[in-house]
């Protein structure tokens, strides 16, 4: 069975097939008594999607020494590697005047910013790169000819790949600053997550349980890289190991999202083999 949206609007399987995934397993249990496990801890974050979820997070009162996510996608894709994420704010001060008289006055800002993103690598984009291939991506500009300005977001699995993209950035702001001398550019980097693999890698036994899981629901699991991130990637930086569990759904942030109930279900499975693999 495959649920869609009417196709006017995202059907929300990320990530409503996780909550629905978490919320059958406790019911699962609340109402087989019999399936042994050891003390489970539950939380919903909001704003993984715009990569804070995990901003307000208290680790130490949460309680536990490891955790899982259910924000993947199809069946049997597990997930303990995501992208090194920053992101970027290009601004340009221009000067306005009246076009009339503008001749050797006017510094169009919008001219500036268009001649920034001009020059960002054409082969590093996401529609452009697969696999562990990194990219910039420009992704919302607004501007006048006073002030334009660029948000962008870097992403590598490399995470000292991160630095090369910051050079990138700043060598085209030097460049197109010596064309524009009286524009007045900015640049902003902000740190958002990083690859979780290098720490889960130190808890082995975290994700061998996963894939043990998996596999004992039929699943057919493997390791796969997100392009991407989960409130997982922040959480295990912050000291929580967690890796990601896949919720049956594809083509995320889109109008074609779907989910596979049968991806579903196999998640539920999932974890309530986890729970009772780990007492």
């Amino acid at each position: 069975t495959i649920i869609t949206s009417d196709g006017s609007t995202l059907l929300g399987a990320d990530d409503k097939a996780g909550i629905a995934a978490i919320m059958t397993l406790l019911a699962t249990l609340k109402k087989k008594p019999d399936i042994r496990h050891g003390e489970l801890k539950i939380a919903f974050t909001p704003d993984e999607e715009v990569g804070r979820g995990a901003d307000h997070f208290d680790i130490e009162k949460f309680g536990a020494d490891y955790a899982y996510t259910i924000d993947g996608g199809i069946a049997g894709e597990l997930n303990m590697e995501t992208f090194s994420a920053d992101a970027a704010t290009i601004e340009v001060a221009g000067r306005n005047i009246h076009p009339g008289t503008a001749k050797d006055v006017m510094v169009n800002a919008i001219r500036v910013m268009g001649h920034i993103v001009s020059c960002l690598p054409q082969d590093m984009t996401p529609e452009t790169t697969e696999g562990y291939e990194p990219f910039i991506h420009p992704m919302a500009m607004t501007g006048s000819v006073d002030k334009a300005t660029l948000k962008l977001i870097l992403r590598d699995f490399k995470t000292a790949g991160l630095d090369i993209q910051k050079k990138s950035l700043e060598d085209i702001i030097t460049d197109v600053q010596a064309l524009y001398p009286k524009a007045n550019i900015t640049l902003e980097i902000t740190k958002t997550y990083r690859n979780m693999r290098d720490e889960l890698e130190k808890n082995p036994l975290i994700t061998d349980a996963l894939f043990a899981a998996a596999q004992k629901a039929g699943a057919h699991p493997k390791w796969e890289p997100i392009r991407g991130g989960t409130d997982g990637s922040r959480l295990t930086e912050m000291g929580l190991p967690t890796p990601n569990i896949f919720g049956g759904g594809a083509n995320f942030h889109s109008k074609t999202e779907w989910l596979s109930l049968d991806g579903l279900v196999k998640s539920i499975e999932t974890l309530l083999n986890i729970v009772e693999v780990r007492v």
